[in-house]
């Protein structure tokens, strides 16, 4: 009863219209000045900020013209294999001999370069058109390596010119020497088929790896030069690993893309 009482004084009371009306207490207002601050800066940093990414994607260390794989004009049996694997032979060099049912024929280089690999023996018996061996195009001892990264389709429109590169390097321990730095040459706009691949390394099983994933875009990395290391090239550590690098060796590049601004993400 005496809640009720209480209840019906009240509706019978008339309103307090002479007392002032308090709207927020100072740790309110305290609040709502910061919320507003902070939303003011994340407007302008989400119109004028930048947020960096990257892209990573398996690469290879070459020399930048690539590799050719020699294949046998004739079909026979080798007798001799005149050419040793890593040796730099000029052009139109002796690598393998055959005898055939006219005579004996010799296989010679189509361009000068260095033979990264020899896939023929003694007494083996070989068709026309089979792979002999892969060269690779490089003239001299000093052309330098140059990385060639194999970047998924997609990715390729937002890497700008010059863009850094981190290459880890398969034989390099990381933890150790850190990782080889570098800078975008140039990027192929045309996705790359295994065959492409296989033809520019002159090895049909890394077309197929680096296709895996599906068909990429070659971008060629400048690797970063440096008198004070071994390698002769420069690493994220002081002095790199103590060996020199060679042709052929796998790596993992991380591609620095172009900067792109947060409001950008919003807009359709």
């Amino acid at each position: 009863m005496q809640f009720r009482q209480q209840a019906l004084t009240k509706l019978q009371s008339p309103e307090e219209l002479d007392l002032p009306v308090r709207f927020a207490r100072p740790q309110g207002w305290l609040v709502l000045s910061v919320t507003v601050v902070a939303m003011a800066a994340a407007s302008v940093w989400a119109v004028s900020g930048s947020v960096a990414s990257t892209v990573g994607a398996p690469a290879i260390l070459t020399h930048g013209q690539g590799s050719y794989l020699l294949q046998s004009p004739v079909s026979g049996q080798v007798t001799a294999v005149l050419a040793r694997q890593g040796e730099r032979l000029p052009a139109d060099a002796p690598v393998l001999k055959v005898r055939t049912s006219e005579g004996e024929t010799v296989v010679r280089t189509v361009d000068a370069g260095r033979v990264s690999a020899l896939a023929a023996t003694v007494g083996q018996i070989i068709q026309t058109g089979a792979n002999v061996a892969a060269v690779e195009k490089v003239a001299h001892a000093d052309d330098p390596l140059y990385a060639t990264v194999y970047v998924p389709a997609e990715n390729a429109a937002a890497i700008p010119a010059h863009a850094s590169v981190d290459l880890t390097v398969q034989s390099v321990p990381t933890q150790q020497y850190g990782v080889l730095h570098g800078e975008v040459k140039s990027v192929d706009r045309s996705v790359q088929s295994a065959q492409t691949i296989a033809a520019f390394l002159g090895d049909s099983q890394l077309g197929e790896q680096f296709t895996k994933e599906g068909r990429p875009v070659a971008v060629t990395v400048r690797l970063d030069t440096s008198k004070s290391t071994k390698s002769g090239y420069d690493w994220s550590s002081a002095d790199g690993p103590p060996f020199e690098l060679t042709s052929m060796t796998m790596a993992q590049g991380s591609i620095r893309l172009a900067d792109q601004r947060p409001v950008d993400w919003l807009l359709p």
